[in-house]
Order: structure tokens, then sequence, then C-alpha cells
């Protein structure tokens, strides 16, 4: 029987003490959320990784339950806000205020500073105010007053936007949609999950998940994720995925045709670290190739910008994707 090292036992053992705690925490959403396990599942590897999600979903998908009963089985701190035309950057991140006890300017905090936030339907701010988010969401700081305000850690921000209704809406910058580590697309829910909402929401109780996992749980498994290997052959098979993206350098006819520009770095920082999220909860120490084309499309389908073409001709940014992946083997 091999001896194994203490170090690597304890290792595994926090792992292992990490996919429980996921798990529990996908089985405390499942009690309120009904169907949508993909969507819960592309959040939860979101949230291991670190980093941001963009929800994109029509009116009554439970998009806002998702985040809000996230909060609560995590024991993260949970703050909303409810972007519209007049929001202002200040009511987001905070102002400086006079102080009468003592006579000068104090900082007051915003909404923005909390752990898990919020923002729902991102796209009815204009571009200055959504830009109010761009610090926040790479920074981690919030700067009023020439002073920084470092966020609280962990730090994320989960932004709903409803496809449908584009009047006195503002299409999210680039610059910003590169900063979600995934864009998530809820979908509608089929006839057995209806009737089970109806049937959940309706009734004379309410679900009431169970807090499972606790802030300082969530930053020790941020720890681990890293920790995972990704040998040279899987990163080279996500550089070249993302390569393909781009019009002038990719195989894939559509490509050339239909994007005017494909993925930035973050792209393949994305694909990178999510794999890893996959291969230390599926129980593995490196990632394999089908990790990285699992996290494939909600890491790449907000980074590929199209040509009017592509509307015209009903070519969606996944599509686009799965022709990418369908294209670039990996290279055992």
């Amino acid at each position: 029987m091999t001896n194994v090292p203490p170090e690597a036992a304890a290792l595994e053992a926090r792992a292992d003490l990490v996919r429980q705690r996921v798990q529990a925490v996908a089985a405390a959403l499942g009690e309120v959320i009904v169907g949508q396990t993909a969507v819960v599942d592309q959040v939860l590897t979101a949230l291991l990784a670190g980093g941001h999600v963009l929800l994109e979903g029509v009116p009554g998908l439970g998009k806002t339950l998702l985040v809000r009963t996230l909060g609560l089985v995590t024991g993260l701190q949970f703050g909303r806000v409810q972007f519209t035309p007049d929001l202002m950057p200040g009511d987001i991140t905070g102002t400086e205020i006079f102080d009468r006890e003592t006579g000068g300017l104090r900082f007051a905090p915003g909404p923005i500073f909390t752990n898990l936030l919020l923002a729902d339907e991102i796209n009815r701010a204009t571009p200055r105010t959504q830009s109010a988010l761009l610090e926040a969401m790479q920074e981690r700081t919030v700067t009023a007053g020439g002073r920084t305000h470092p966020l609280p850690d962990p730090f994320f921000v989960l932004a709903t936007q409803n496809p449908l209704e584009m009047e006195g809406t503002y299409p999210l910058p680039e610059a910003q949609l590169d900063r979600f580590l995934f864009k998530v697309l809820v979908p509608f829910p089929g006839d057995e999950d209806l009737a089970a909402i109806v049937e959940r929401t309706t009734g004379p109780t309410q679900p009431s998940p169970p807090r499972v996992l606790d802030p300082a749980d969530l930053l020790e498994a941020r720890e681990l994720v890293r920790q995972v290997v990704a040998a040279p052959h899987v990163v080279d098979y996500a550089v070249r995925l993302v390569r393909a993206t781009h019009p002038d350098r990719t195989p894939v006819p559509e490509v050339q045709r239909f994007v005017r520009f494909g993925s930035s770095p973050r792209g393949l920082q994305a694909l990178v670290l999510a794999a890893k999220v996959v291969a230390l909860r599926a129980g593995r120490w490196n990632v394999a190739f089908a990790d990285v084309q699992h996290v494939a499309l909600p890491s790449l389908r907000h980074r590929m910008i199209l040509h009017f073409e592509a509307a015209a001709e009903g070519v969606t940014p996944d599509a686009l994707v799965s022709r990418v992946l369908a294209a670039v083997k990996p290279e055992e």
C-alpha cells in the first residue's frame, strides 16, 4: 500500500470538504429554485472561481430569487441595486458627506460595500453609472474623494439583464462585459418545472433554505481551486480556442464572416480558472480537455463582438463558440 504524505492527505481532505459544501449549497438552492440545474451549476462555478456573473433571461425566471437565495445559504452579506436611468454613480459606490460632529467630510459607503451585490436590470442604467462598477469589479476597490476604499472579501457582482424591452436600455460596453467571468443564459422552464413552481409559490408555506456555508469556507475553496494543475497541453488547447474566436486568426469560416472582434485574454483566464473549478468539483487535481469544453460557452459567449450581418441572419455567439469547439481539436 502506497504511503500518502500527510500534506497531500490533508489537502485531499480539505478538497473533499469543499465538494461536500458545494453539494450542500446546490441542494439548498434546489429547495427554492425549481429546475435551472445548469444555471445553478454555472453560478456556483463562478463563485468558486471568484468571478462575476451576468444573468440574462426574460422576466419572471427567478434570476433575482437565485441571487438572493445564494446570499442566504452561503452567509454572504447581500446587497441589491435596482438600476434605473436616473441612478447616479454615487448611489452605488457611496459619496463624501458633511459630518456635523467633526465639521469635515466623511465617506458614506454605498450598497456596493457588501459580499454579494445584485445589480438588477443593469442595462437600464446609463453608461456613466454602469462604469462605476468597473473599478469595483476588477480592482475590488472604490475611489471617492481622492481616497481608495477596499471592498469586503469575498466580493461578487451578479448582474441581471432582460433581453426584451430594449427601449430605454443601454447595452453594456465591451469593457464591462469582459469583466464578467460568465454570461449565463436563463432558459424558460419546461412544463413539469412550471407546475412545480406554481405548487411551491402558491401553497400555504414557503421554503426556507438553511445556511450551509460561511464566507471563510468560500475563501478556502478559492484557494484550493488555484492549486489545481492545468498541464501545458491543456493550456495550449485553451489558447487555441481563444485564438480561433478572432476573425483574422481562426480556421472557422463562420467566425471570419460574422465576428468583428474575438475574446480578450480575460476569456482565456476565465476558461482555465473555471475549468479548474470543474476539475476540483469532480475530484481531480488536474484539468482535462472536457473541463475546458464544459465552460467554453459561458466564458466566451459575451466576449465575441459580432457584425450586424450575424444579427440579420440569426447567428448567435453560442453557435459560433460551438463551431469553434468543433473545429479546434485537443492534442493529446
